[in-house]
């Protein structure tokens, strides 16, 4: 746990030129503690009670991955970023083993650290695992959302028929069979000294997204100690979960019960494993409120930190708007989405203005297979979710 912390101030301090303040916070009821990084205007008064933006990192993560965006996102407005409970350096409780309860168990953890640090409302943004939980949040707590971001979304799509689904080479099923017993990351736990080399070795494109400026393998130490320690939250992310990842209660089935009055955007990858047509499909059920696709062109599943710069130009228009108490207004995002590293396999895709339905739509062509079975592979070889 020490060399986690070291990992993580080294990180937040080569990114962060602000003022920063991170502690853990008691939650009474649970007994729990979630570690807390918290970015405050102490000094302006207007910024300070502007509605908090609440960031929920992924399974595996922790608070320094969001490194690149915090010091942009709490330019205007207060900023909070935790450690999700059994992630990081929190609590690391025993999960029930009933999906049910597991995932009540993530919602309460939120709820009553919001009560803790007496937040009123928020903007709730989840990324992967953070935002089936944030989505979960949402429709129990809907009162304390002024908008919901969900980020690359796990969890969200059902499981197809099996006559639905792309073919899933026999390798990938192997090695699915031997692993299912165990943890999502045991592998990393059982690679002992040798398991931030582990992640060198499958993951070479974490240090890549934070090269700029981290040129040592303080990422691969950060992600690797995050995830040494009692596996937790990813014992309770593998009870949420069936074969290959899939949700055992997907959101898709919940998310259009959502209180209407609250705005959702959903946040893809353009190269990501999770498809975004769950989307579109949110969008279709939620007709009646409003809903915005958006599509980072060249990012991956972590858009957050493949594509910082456009990621946190839509987030703070996010926030601009429910500052004005509206709903964000469509622009165009074409060339700052463009990676120059883009491939002709992957689909090509551009964010683009849509008078008709007032949000961001995306053009694009068929994807080839190997992005779903190449992003099947990382989850299986344990990559953060």
């Amino acid at each position: 746990m020490a060399k986690l912390a070291q990992a993580e101030r080294k990180i937040l301090q080569a990114f962060l030129r602000k003022t920063y303040d991170t502690r853990y916070v008691f939650l009474p009821k649970s007994q729990h503690r979630l570690w807390t990084l918290t970015i405050e205007h102490p000094d302006n008064e207007t910024n300070q009670k502007k509605v908090p933006l609440v960031m929920v990192h992924g399974m595996g993560g922790g608070i320094g991955l969001w490194a690149q965006n915090l010091g942009p996102l709490s330019e205007n407005r207060p900023l909070y970023a935790f450690d999700v409970l059994g992630f990081g350096r929190s609590s690391r409780p025993q999960f029930n083993c009933k999906p049910d309860i597991a995932e009540q168990q993530f919602v309460e953890s939120i709820e009553e650290w919001r009560k803790t640090m007496n937040i009123d409302k928020m903007i709730l943004l989840g990324h992967s695992l953070g935002a089936y939980i944030s989505g979960s949040y949402s429709l129990k707590y809907p009162e304390r959302v002024k908008h919901l971001v969900l980020v690359d979304a796990w969890g969200f799509p059902e499981k197809p028929p099996e006559d639905q689904q792309r073919r899933i080479p026999m390798w990938i099923k192997a090695i699915a069979t031997v692993i299912k017993p165990f943890n999502p990351l045991a592998v990393l736990r059982v690679a002992g000294p040798f398991g931030p080399g582990l992640v060198r070795r499958f993951r070479p494109d974490l240090q890549d997204k934070f090269a700029d400026t981290l040129e040592d393998d303080t990422i691969f130490d950060y992600i690797y100690h995050c995830n040494a320690q009692t596996p937790s939250g990813e014992a309770a992310f593998k009870t949420l979960n069936t074969s290959f990842g899939w949700a055992k209660n997907p959101m898709i089935h919940r998310l259009p019960d959502l209180e209407k009055d609250i705005p959702v955007t959903l946040v893809y990858g353009s190269k990501s494993w999770v498809d975004n047509a769950t989307g579109y499909h949110i969008k279709y059920l939620r007709n009646e409120s409003y809903v915005e696709v958006a599509v980072v062109r060249g990012a991956g599943h972590h858009v957050y930190a493949d594509k910082p710069e456009p990621f946190n130009k839509l987030i703070l228009r996010i926030c601009e708007a429910v500052d004005n108490n509206t709903n964000p207004k469509p622009i165009k995002f074409r060339e700052s989405f463009k990676a120059s590293n883009d491939s002709s396999s992957h689909t090509s895709k551009t964010i683009t203005e849509s008078k008709s339905s007032k949000s961001l739509v995306v053009e694009d062509t068929p994807d080839d297979e190997g992005k779903s079975l190449k992003g099947m592979s990382f989850l299986l070889i344990g990559c953060c979710v």
